[in-house]
């Protein structure tokens, strides 16, 4: 098995492709194809969901990341033992059935577009959110920062702690703990309802502009370096991402966010919501 060439970063949601291998997910199947259209599961940042649909006619029950040593063996998700793109190994996306496909069959492969296009919405406005934050606490930072690509202190990407896409938004958790403190990060008296407004209208500022979305793919492996990029109004954006996305912010319709800390203090929610107009 060579690895798995992926045409998600195109938007594709549909292919066909012959079956390569197939390794087994405890009961199940793991059907491997030469090319698909399947976004999977990551097992580094395993921010937006697996695709749904269907593999040869058979429901994917689940799409996980494999990866194949040279000895053979394939690992999975979590168990995989390597970095993200290591050499000499070979990187796959494994398709999860109840049942078993031949290997060699040419099958179609069928993503639920639906499904798809309420995680892309939800990626692009995590993406948006995260820059709106940081523009937001700006003026929180006693120390120099790394800065994003609009020019602020990268607060998100400083205190980040696990970030979840979801059909129409995300949730992403922040650490407000020592090590923020350290790099110079003042939580201390922060005023949420400010902060909401502050990111809402910067927000509703960038929907409004319909501002082009699009996705550097410096090739079709599954491991392939991909970056985000959105012309925002304030600058052209960017940010490392193997997700998928829409095309214009126009299209995500609204998106809000909600901030929330944890009891003690230590850690900041952000709930990002949208309403595709695709969706609606």
């Amino acid at each position: 098995m060579k690895s798995t060439l992926v045409t998600f970063p195109e938007g594709l949601v549909a292919g066909r492709s012959p079956v390569v291998g197939a390794v087994p997910v405890g009961a199940r199947h793991g059907l491997v194809v030469s090319e698909t259209p399947f976004h999977p599961l990551d097992h580094t940042w395993p921010d937006q969901p697996a695709d749904r649909g269907t593999i040869g006619g058979l429901p994917v029950l689940d799409c996980v990341t494999g990866a194949r040593s040279d000895s053979g063996e394939v690992f999975l998700g979590e168990a995989i033992p390597v970095r993200r793109g290591a050499e000499g190994w070979e990187w796959l996306v494994v398709h999860v059935t109840e049942a078993p496909l031949p290997v060699g069959e040419e099958v179609d492969l069928l993503v639920d577009a639906e499904f798809r296009a309420a995680l892309s919405a939800g990626h692009t406005a995590c993406h948006l959110a995260a820059l709106a934050l940081n523009a937001a606490l700006a003026d929180r930072w006693r120390k120099e920062a790394a800065l994003d690509r609009l020019g602020h202190p990268d607060f998100d990407q400083a205190a980040i702690d696990s970030s979840r896409i979801v059909p129409g938004g995300s949730v992403d958790v922040y650490r407000l703990g020592k090590s923020l403190r350290k790099k110079g990060f003042t939580a201390e008296g922060l005023d949420l309802d400010k902060v909401v407004r502050q990111v809402n209208d910067l927000l509703g500022a960038w929907v409004a502009a319909d501002a082009p979305v699009r996705l550097e793919v410096p090739g079709p492996g599954l491991t392939a370096r991909r970056t985000w990029h959105c012309s925002l109004p304030d600058g052209e954006a960017s940010i490392p991402c193997g997700g998928t996305h829409v095309s214009r912010t126009g299209e995500l319709g609204r998106v809000e966010v909600a901030l929330s800390l944890s009891p003690e203090g230590t850690s900041l929610t952000m709930n990002t919501t949208c309403e595709p107009v695709s969706i609606c």
